[in-house]
């Protein structure tokens, strides 16, 4: 698995995290499974901060990705010429 892959993966599995996490934080708003998540000691609060990193962490792995593949394909074009 090749650093592109890598960051692709992390920013893949960060996303689905930050949508898991404001689902959970939409539950709580609305009375349901609060219990659960007070028992997990999670506040609403701590709910839309994770999902905030996890989106924050999705962009940068992405952005860094896209960064290493235009990077490749240029060392490519140039190896070419």
């Amino acid at each position: 698995m090749g650093h592109f892959e890598r960051l692709h993966l992390i920013g893949r599995i960060t996303y689905y995290l930050g949508w898991i996490s404001l689902l959970c934080g939409g539950l709580v708003q609305l009375n349901i499974a609060t219990a659960l998540f007070v028992g997990m000691h999670l506040a609403k609060r701590n709910l839309l901060e994770i999902s905030m990193m996890c989106f924050v962490i999705c962009i940068a792995s992405e952005l860094r990705a896209r960064d290493v593949a235009a990077k490749d394909i240029s060392s490519l074009i140039k190896k070419a010429a």
